[in-house]
């Protein structure tokens, strides 16, 4: 039996998850635990408080002798910076300040990745049943705090997986509505170009949102316009009690407040397109994946036919992306779970 410690490391929140392998193979939870990260100026204090909370849990304090921490960020030398949180990660530091060797650092939806193929078929819900070949690249994709693009290609009984920046790539509007909202980000932000990520995401939602309402496509319900007015006030002071994100979506999903099924839409439709992008790119036959929080969450509003239209809606190539399978995880520790299964492999 091996002591593994795997970590899924993201802007908003760090799961941490301590694991048994057997010589067959098998993974075994033993203690797992979330933490907001931002409560956190490292992921240090974060582990190592993990690990207290384990002894008491365990009886004893746990000695991991592998570890591997999947992070939502780029990965250089087994470094590593989060862009959506600030975070300088060092694998070697790491292993010296907890005592751990070795310890890897993998991009989140490297993670994502390996993690699919631990995932049983009650944890995917079938969006489009395309034409799978068994043999083809399969794509991932996800919105959360950003937006994750990774793909996997198959290497002899396996799959090899590969990071991407995909989702920091140049937002493409394309219709005069999302050309007002690219208009809209550069000049309220005050920047130079507009990606993915900042659209494709849950603060993505938020912006859809302002803009409509700053467009007065329709008034805006109390309840909704309270919380996102709340978290406009709290992003001066640096502070966040509120997910006005969350918010939009709920009212969406139940279909009382025009202005945020209008948002979600939108977003949808760009989400799917982008996501039709990367399948262009990858022709992932294999299956596309979306992953993240948003898509599961959501699962009713991303099942009534916005995504998949804009996804498939490829002028004279729309025949490629009908023909690709596309699945919604709906394990929200994919990553988790892929992590676990890297740090296996160490």
């Amino acid at each position: 039996m091996t002591l593994l410690l795997a970590g899924d490391i993201g802007g908003t929140k760090t799961i941490l998850r301590l694991v048994n392998t057997s010589d067959q193979g098998s993974l075994h939870t033993l203690y797992e635990a979330l933490y907001p990260s931002r409560n956190f100026p490292n992921l240090l204090p974060v582990v190592q408080q993990f690990l207290e909370e384990a002894a008491g849990h365990l009886g004893e304090k746990p000695v991991p002798e592998k570890a591997c921490f999947a992070i939502a960020g780029p990965i250089v030398d087994n470094t590593s910076v989060l862009p959506n949180l600030g975070w300088s990660l060092d694998a070697k530091r790491l292993e010296q300040e907890l005592g751990i060797t070795p310890i890897s650092l993998i991009n989140d939806f490297v993670a994502v990745g390996y993690g699919i193929k631990g995932l049983a078929e009650s944890d995917l819900h079938t969006l489009q049943a395309g034409k799978p070949q068994p043999d083809a690249p399969m794509g991932v994709i996800g919105a959360g705090t950003g937006l994750g693009e990774g793909f996997l290609i198959k290497l002899g009984d396996s799959y090899q997986v590969f990071a991407t920046e995909g989702g920091h790539a140049d937002f493409a509007p394309r219709s005069e509505l999302e050309f007002q909202l690219l208009k809209y980000l550069l000049d309220k932000h005050n920047i130079q170009r507009v990606s993915y990520d900042r659209v494709v995401s849950g603060r993505g939602i938020t912006s859809i949102y302002q803009f409509l309402r700053d467009r007065q496509f329709a008034d805006e319900s109390p309840d909704v316009g309270q919380v996102v007015r709340k978290w406009e006030q709290e992003a001066k002071q640096s502070q966040k009690s509120v997910d006005p994100a969350a918010a939009i979506a709920i009212a969406a999903k139940e279909k009382r407040d025009r202005l945020s099924l209008q948002t979600m839409q939108m977003f949808l439709e760009i989400y799917g397109a982008e996501a039709g992008n990367l399948a262009l790119k990858l022709l992932p036959y294999g299956g596309l994946y979306i992953a993240g929080g948003i898509a599961a969450k959501n699962l009713p509003l991303m099942q009534e036919g916005s995504f998949l239209h804009a996804f498939t809606q490829k002028g004279r190539v729309s025949s490629i992306p009908q023909r690709v399978p596309v699945y919604v995880v709906l394990n929200s520790q994919v990553g988790l779970i892929g992590a676990a299964i890297c740090a296996a492999k160490l």
